[in-house]
């Protein structure tokens, strides 16, 4: 008995067939997992191991289209219209799945999206939003599947956030927070939850060919010429480099797979080469500065 972190879309689905979802929960023989996502993303690849295990899946839309065209995949694919920043609807939503098809063995939580900007440049608004949705919808939904584990004593939450959660790039400053809190706050669920057999994996992806750089990024207006130096290369050569990152979503799909079906998961996943690349040079970076003004951090106990 196995459950499947997975993608909606048959290999020979397009992308402009791909219905916007936000949340994906599936069944198998032992059970449902749920996940959020957004558009074309890192769940897009294992439709194929779906289809083998005969699994159901229902898929949270935000419209009537999306939910035709999630309905359209296979017989067995069941969407239902829900907001995933509407956080009042999730935990009924959640409740009604356990209660019709059966229990929810793995979250994956996979809703996003980024925010390109200064600091300065971008509003207040954008940043709430940006939180809304990478954060508090997750949250959301990690509280309205927690009750249902704890009284099974199993289940598996994965939380996708990003290398973006360990490390920054100037540009992306509200992006970066949000993926940090998501991080912090799957860490310290892990440890809430590792005694009552529930187990929380933070996947930190580097750059896939999924349309994060695309169509789902949102772009301040520029308006502050002294950050002209600083974010007009980056932001260029973002764009340029949409879909032609060095990451591969099909085999991103197929390690999450490994890791929900591990018995001892890691805490933390890294995807990607450049992931890997630039995550070790971030923890060398700040083993440096440690090092480096160690004396004062240690002058502070009392004497």
């Amino acid at each position: 008995m196995v459950v499947l972190p997975t993608l909606i879309a048959s290999e020979a689905t397009t992308k402009n067939q791909l219905p916007d979802i936000d949340t994906i929960m599936f069944q198998m023989s032992c059970g449902i997992a749920n996940g959020t996502s957004s558009r074309q993303n890192l769940i897009h690849g294992l439709s194929p191991k779906l289809r083998e295990a005969s699994t159901s899946s229902v898929g949270t839309v935000r419209n009537d289209a999306d939910q035709q065209k999630f309905e359209a995949l296979g017989k067995n694919a069941h969407a239902l219209i829900l907001d995933v920043t509407d956080t009042q609807a999730i935990a009924p939503a959640v409740a009604g799945i356990e209660k019709t098809i059966g229990a929810i063995d793995v979250l994956v939580n996979n809703a996003g999206y980024g925010h390109e900007g200064i600091l300065e440049e971008s509003s207040i608004d954008d940043l709430r939003r940006q939180f809304e949705v990478n954060v508090f919808g997750a949250v959301a939904m990690i509280q309205a599947v927690l009750p249902f584990m704890r009284k099974r004593r199993a289940g598996h939450i994965l939380n996708i956030t990003s290398m973006g959660g360990i490390i920054t790039l100037p540009g992306l400053s509200y992006y970066h927070g949000s993926k940090f809190a998501l991080e912090g706050i799957s860490e310290s669920l892990g440890k809430e939850v590792k005694d009552l057999g529930i187990k929380v994996t933070a996947i930190e992806p580097g750059g896939f060919r999924t349309d994060w750089a695309g169509r789902s990024m949102v772009r301040a207006e520029r308006s502050i010429g002294d950050y002209d130096a600083i974010i007009e290369p980056i932001r260029k050569r973002r764009l340029e480099m949409s879909g032609r990152q060095v990451g591969d979503p099909k085999k991103a799909a197929q390690a999450m797979l490994k890791v929900a079906l591990s018995d001892d998961p890691p805490a933390h996943l890294l995807l990607g080469s450049d992931a890997a690349r630039l995550v070790e040079e971030k923890m060398k970076s700040l083993q440096a500065e440690f090092d480096a003004w160690k004396s004062i951090t240690l002058s502070t106990d009392v004497a």
